[in-house]
């Protein structure tokens, strides 16, 4: 039996809360269908034998339409699946991009098929290290599915789940098939959603992205992530991802790139969260605050936060 918050229990209530993230509330409540559900009965005409590019201008076109063919459900009344789905084409464009690795911004370029490594030390295959509904995450979330992959494209000095982020060999390998078998025994379980976090997530998006293909159970999709992903993963994941839970950690680029090993950090993020949230993205993006880091870091992220992305939630964390 789950001990449950009683902020857990009165989340949905709360006016900020619904009116900051009212299609995941929806998804959540199996009044509206997760957008991956939707994505995967978007009609698509199967391309044959052409180059990722061409892969990327049919899909830049099709996404101009997506988000119509989205406000036509107001129901889980969901059609058929076609033969060939949008869900289809982003998985099969991850594919392409895993031989040339560019999923995270230290485009690596490994061909991760032939088993070649970049940063993040993972292969073609993901590792989970554990999952389990997670009674300790926001309010809005919990209790949440939450799967943690093994490894890490950053190397955070001050990381909790070090254990896990800087161990790729930690957990298990598994297939795109046990992964939709995990999303569909969490929710079953009671989760209110599938939180994809590690590590990071962003390196398995290509074995993400297959799962949801294999999946047909109504859940919101979280991207719980440090967000630092190229502008072609982005375009993968927007019109499939619920729910972004984006770090936002440092403002001062010397910073990131002394404490977390990454360069050009602050400019990726600002424009991933510009992106997701110009996609109609619902968000909450939390802020670890460091110790003598609140004039440098805390103070102009938060304040770009509610200039740039004023509907967005965000949770300022102190547990450092």
């Amino acid at each position: 039996m789950w001990l449950i918050r009683t902020d857990i229990l009165t989340a949905f209530q709360n006016e900020e809360i619904r009116s900051s993230i009212p299609r995941y509330i929806s998804v959540v409540k199996d009044k509206l269908p997760a957008l991956f559900l939707i994505a995967s009965r978007f009609p698509v005409d199967r391309p044959l034998e052409v180059e990722e590019e061409e892969l990327w201008l049919l899909h830049d076109e099709l996404m101009n339409d997506f988000w119509e063919f989205v406000d036509c459900f107001d129901s889980l009344n969901l059609p058929a699946k076609p033969p060939y789905s949008l869900l289809d084409l982003k998985a099969d464009i991850a594919r392409r991009i895993l031989t040339s690795c560019r999923l995270c911004e230290r485009r690596c370029l490994v061909d991760r098929t032939k088993g070649e490594l970049g940063a993040c030390r993972i292969g073609e295959k993901p590792r989970v290290s554990t999952y389990f509904i997670h009674m300790g995450e926001e309010a809005p979330i919990s209790p949440s599915g939450t799967i943690f992959f093994s490894s890490c494209n950053f190397r955070c000095v001050f990381c909790q789940n070090w254990d896990i982020s800087q161990n790729p060999k930690s957990g298990e390998l598994v297939s795109p098939a046990d992964l939709s078998n995990m999303f569909i025994s969490l929710r079953r379980e009671g989760a209110r959603n599938i939180n994809l976090v590690g590590g990071e997530p962003t390196p398995n998006i290509p074995a993400i992205l297959d799962a949801l293909r294999q999946t047909d159970i109504n859940v919101p999709i979280i991207w719980n992530s440090n967000m630092y992903l190229t502008v072609e993963s982005m375009k993968l994941l927007m019109g499939l991802v619920d729910l972004w839970l984006p770090d936002f950690k440092y403002w001062d680029e010397g910073h990131a790139l002394k404490l977390s090993g990454i360069p050009n950090y602050t400019k990726v993020v600002k424009r991933n969260l510009e992106m997701a949230y110009q996609a109609r993205g619902e968000m909450i993006i939390r802020h670890l605050v460091l110790p003598n880091h609140v004039e440098c870091c805390t103070k102009p992220i938060l304040r770009w936060i509610a200039e740039n992305l004023p509907k967005a939630l965000v949770n300022v964390m102190a547990q450092y």
